[in-house]
C-alpha cells in the first residue's frame, strides 16, 4: 500500500500528519501536533515555502533555540559535563524558549543578564550562560550554517578567578591529616595534577610503572591524553598495587565512584588547620609549583592537558625567575646606562635690575 503524501491522518494519532519531499530535497515525514487540518495544512505550505526560499534565494529558514537546542545537546553528548550544559539549557528556555535564532539579538542578551543580575546571580554565574548561547551561536552559524550571523556577547567584567593554592608545608599537613586512601588520592594529584575524576577512574591497564607513564581515556574535554608520571605519582601507585585487579585507587575494595568532598576530606582540612581548600585546588596547587619551579607555559599546558594557552596564562605570575637578570639592572652601586642625576637641582641666579 502507498504512503499517503501531503496532509493526511492515521488511525493510531487524532493529530494530522505531513509527508512530502521539499524543494530542498529533504524529506519530512511527521506530526503536526495539531487536530485541526487548516493549521497543518498552513505547517506544510510554510515548511514548503522556507525550503522553496533557501534553494532559490538561498533564504535560509528560521530555526528556533528549542530546535538548536536538541542538535548542540546531540552534539556535546560525550562531555563529562552534559549535565551541566542541560541544567544552563533549562535555565536559560525562560529568556529564549519561544525566539528564533535571528531574534536573538543585543536586547535580548541584555534581558538575560538584569534577569539573572536581578535574581542576585554573581558575574561568574551568569558568564556560564552567555558562554553557552555564544558557544550555540557560533555552532549553529559556522557549523551547521543555520544562520549568517549572531550578536556580539561580551563576558561580565569583576568575575575573580579563583587562586587559592597550598604551599609545601600546607600540603604536608594536609597529606598527614588524610586517612590512607584519601591520601594516596591527594599525593597522586600535586604529583601529576590529574583532576578528581581522572584519578578515580585510572585502570592499571592504562599505567605502566616501568615506563613511568599513564594514560587517561576519561578526561574532561572528553580527549584522552597521557600523563608522565614522576618518582612521587609512581611511589603512590607501587604502594597500591596488588589492593585492586582492574582500578588503582580504591577504599575499601571498591571503586570510588562518589564525589571526593565528602565528611573523610572535610575532617582532614578542619584537622590540618586549613580553610577554603577544594580537591580541585590541588591542581591549582600543581600548576602554580611547576611555574614556581620553572616549568615554561607552553610544557604546562601540555602536562595539564588544556587546550588553549590561554587556560594556563593564569599561572604566568608565578614564574619571575626570567625577570631576575632585568630587575637587577637598576640595583644600587651598578653603573649601566642610567643617568646620573643630582640630588639638590642648582638654583637659578636671576639679575637683579
Amino acid at each position: 500500500m502507498a504512503r499517503e503524501t501531503g496532509v493526511y491522518q492515521r488511525p493510531d494519532s487524532r493529530y494530522w500528519w505531513i509527508n512530502s519531499t521539499l524543494a530542498n530535497g529533504k524529506r519530512i515525514r511527521q506530526s503536526t501536533g495539531t487536530e485541526d487540518r487548516q493549521e497543518a495544512e498552513a505547517l506544510l505550505a510554510k515548511l514548503k515555502l522556507d525550503a522553496f526560499r533557501e534553494v532559490h534565494f538561498g533564504i535560509k529558514p528560521h530555526r528556533s533555540w528549542q530546535e538548536a537546542v536538541v542538535r548542540y545537546l546531540e552534539a556535546k553528548a560525550a562531555l563529562r559535563s552534559i549535565r551541566d550544559v542541560k541544567r544552563i539549557c533549562r535555565h536559560l528556555h525562560s529568556y529564549l524558549g519561544n525566539l528564533t535564532l535571528n531574534q536573538i539579538n543585543g536586547d535580548v542578551i541584555w534581558a538575560v543578564v538584569a534577569g539573572e543580575q536581578k535574581k542576585g546571580n554573581k558575574s561568574a554565574t551568569i558568564n556560564r550562560y552567555l558562554a553557552l548561547i555564544r558557544n550555540l551561536l557560533r555552532t549553529a552559524r559556522d557549523e551547521w550554517q543555520w544562520i549568517d550571523r549572531f550578536p556580539k556577547i561580551r563576558l561580565l567584567g569583576g568575575e575573580v578567578e579563583r587562586e587559592r593554592w597550598l604551599t609545601k608545608e600546607e600540603a604536608g599537613r594536609l597529606i598527614a591529616a588524610c586517612p590512607p586512601h584519601l591520601a594516596a588520592l591527594v599525593r597522586f594529584a600535586l604529583a601529576t595534577g590529574c583532576r578528581a575524576s581522572e584519578i578515580t577512574q585510572l585502570e592499571w591497564s592504562r599505567v605502566d610503572l616501568t615506563r613511568g607513564h599513564a594514560w587517561l581515556n576519561q578526561t574532561k574535554n572528553g580527549t584522552p591524553r597521557g600523563v608522565p608520571l614522576n618518582s612521587d605519582a609512581v611511589a603512590v601507585l607501587e604502594a597500591l598495587s596488588g589492593q585492586h585487579p582492574r582500578y588503582c585507587f580504591t577504599y575499601r575494595g571498591e571503586p570510588i565512584r562518589h564525589g571526593l568532598t565528602n565528611h573523610g576530606w572535610k575532617t582532614a582540612i578542619d584537622k590540618a588547620g586549613l580553610e577554603d581548600i577544594r580537591f580541585h585546588d590541588l591542581r591549582h596547587t600543581w600548576a602554580s609549583w611547576h611555574r614556581q619551579s620553572g616549568t615554561s607555559t607552553d610544557e604546562l599546558k601540555d602536562l595539564g592537558g588544556w587546550k588553549t594557552r590561554s587556560m594556563v596564562d593564569r599561572y604566568a605570575k608565578f614564574a619571575t625567575d626570567h625577570l631576575a637578570v632585568a630587575a637587577a639592572r637598576i640595583e644600587t652601586g651598578r653603573g649601566g646606562n642610567v643617568v646620573r642625576f643630582p640630588h639638590v637641582l642648582p638654583t637659578l641666579k636671576t639679575k637683579t635690575a
